[in-house]
This record gives structure tokens, sequence and C-alpha cells, in this order.
């Protein structure tokens, strides 16, 4: 079934109450830098393009952009997360400051950073990808501070939002640590997940696969609506939570959760009008989902301002951030 539309008036008013969120964002944050140039030729030394450089920007991707995205839409950030003792830690330190995200970070000198560095025409058009990372968990010191970290954060948080990538930080103690600090709380914990973790997911409020991760946890192969709907009622039984959240790129979203102790389930069709790149597109819907459930959204609701934002992201070159302003528009609430 179709879950049922947001009224422009009830979108500006949950968009008008972003302000005052204040979310715990956990997980991998990593470093994007994009090398930006022309091509005019093929090198004479091998079959490759040679990229004249023009110039070189960067971003802060990953659980770092899931916090960007809360700050963009008027809400509070703090992030924790991994590091090494690096130059790119500083970069990520600094963006992070200028982005109004309070960074919260553990630093690792036998680890670099996470940094994902991109080759890129003035065309968008990624010649070469180049990553400096260890995704092994940390060591049993570094992960206590994280976990301490997490739970001595919590306390001021209306939200706690997981970004796991598989870099290391999303750590079963951590993943605890989080689930446990927000019961305390009676907050939310919302998780975009990573298969080989789903046993530590456990007791999360809203995890958040796209359909590849749906269909690797549960073993079925997602076609339509139906099997959308049962792969969520899978996902949900193996993951231990409450809520799943199914992104399904062009063929949008598919809900299953709870309200007032009833099951709510249905789908959202996408909402995208022009695609430029889906990079960082899940990180727009839990950032949304969350900064509205945060301001007295319901799964529903919730789950149609991340659609719509999510259409918003994918608009743009990179990780994005979307705007209250760009919401407001696409939903109507300046008309209302």
């Amino acid at each position: 079934m179709l879950l049922p539309p947001l009224s422009p008036s009830r979108a500006g008013h949950l968009i008008a109450r972003f302000s005052g969120v204040r979310a715990l964002v956990i997980g991998d944050v990593m470093l994007d830098r994009f090398i930006v140039g022309t091509v005019t030729r093929i090198s004479p030394e091998a079959p490759v393009p040679v990229v004249r450089f023009d110039h070189e920007m960067h971003r802060i991707g990953g659980a770092g952009n899931v916090a960007h995205n809360i700050c963009t839409l008027g809400g509070h950030a703090t992030l924790v997360a991994l590091t090494g003792q690096d130059e790119a830690a500083t970069q990520l330190t600094e963006a992070c400051r200028d982005a109004g995200i309070a960074p919260a970070f553990v630093s690792d000198p036998t680890r670099p950073t996470t940094t994902k560095v991109r080759v890129v025409t003035e065309r968008n058009q990624q010649v070469a990808r180049i990553d400096y990372e260890v995704d092994a968990e940390p060591a049993a010191d570094v992960e206590k501070r994280l976990a301490t970290a997490v739970r001595g954060l919590a306390g001021d948080a209306d939200i706690v939002v997981v970004s796991d990538y598989l870099k290391g930080a999303v750590t079963a103690t951590v993943m605890r640590a989080a689930i446990e600090a927000a019961a305390a709380r009676g907050i939310p914990v919302l998780v975009d997940p990573k298969i080989p973790h789903i046993g530590q997911y456990t007791g999360a409020t809203l995890i958040t696969p796209n359909s590849h991760e749906a269909e690797a946890a549960t073993l079925t192969r997602i076609r339509d609506h139906a099997s959308a709907r049962d792969a969520a009622r899978s996902f949900r039984e193996r993951a231990g939570c409450e809520a799943v959240l199914i992104t399904r790129g062009d063929q949008g979203m598919w809900l299953l959760g709870k309200e007032r102790g009833e099951d709510v389930e249905g789908y959202l069709p996408a909402s995208a009008r022009e695609v430029a790149d889906v990079t960082g597109a899940g990180d727009t819907v839990i950032a949304t989902t969350a900064i509205a459930l945060a301001a007295g959204a319901t799964l529903a609701e919730a789950a149609c301002l991340a659609n719509e934002a999510a259409a918003i992201a994918v608009g743009h070159f990179g990780p994005a951030a979307v705007t209250p302003d760009e919401l407001r528009r696409a939903l109507g609430t300046d008309r209302a």
C-alpha cells in the first residue's frame, strides 16, 4: 500500500522544529578529496587519460556527511568517530567545525584517517579513486575510548544515529554502548547498516538498508512491493529492531514499523527528478529521518521527508547536504 502523503502545512511545521534537535552521530568518518582537471589526451606510457590539474576540493564523508546533513537541516550534531593522527584528521576536524558539527574524534596513531581521493574531470566523470584506510577493528583501548565517548555524549542527545561503513569504528562494544545509552534516555537509535554487522544492531529503533543489503540479509530477491514487504519483515526479525526502511533507488522506499502498537507498512515512490550522483544519498536519508523523528514526526512522515531530501541530494555532485529551504520548496510548504 502507498503511504499517506505529507501535507505541506504538516511538513512545514516539522521542518520548523528541526532547529531544536540534538543528535549524536556515531560511525566511520572519512575525508572525500576531489582532484579536478581536464582530459584532452591519452598517456603515451599506458592506455589511461592524462588529467591536467585545475583545482582540488574536499568534503566530509561517511558518518561526517550524516552529521553535516543534520546540521544543514538546522539541527545540532556531535560526531563520535575514529581517525588517525595525520593531516587528514586535522582537515576533517576543521571541516566539521566549519560545518557546525561538534567533533568528538578518538585518534589511533596506528591507522590513517579514512580518505577517498577521486580524480574527476570538469564534467564530473570519475577517472580513478585512491583509498587510504585500515578497516580492521581498533585495539581494545581505542575501542574503550570510543564506547566511553558514546556513553558520555548520549546524555545530551535527542536521538542517536549510527553510520556503519565497515571501517572499524562500529564494533559490538560501541554499538552496545549506543543502544544502552539511548535506552537509558528513552531516545531512538537509527542505524545505516552493513550486513556483516547485522547481529550487533539488536535493539535499534530503525535500520535503513538499501535493496542490496536487504536482499543479502534475508536471501530475498526484491522485485516488487510484495517482495520488498517480505524482505522488510524478514530483516526486522533477523536484526531484532523495531522498524525497517528499505531504500530502493528509483523504486522509492518501503517502510515497516510500529505506531501505537500497530504495524505500519507501505511504499513511497521515488521523488528523484534529475540524478547527478547517488554518492551519500543514504546519509541524507538517515539524517533526515532522524531529525524528523526527533522533531515529532511519525515514522511515515519521517520517511516522506527523507524521500524528498534524497531526491534533492542526488541532484548534486558528491556527498551533498540538503537545506530546509530546499526541502520546503520540494514539499510545497512555501505555497501552503
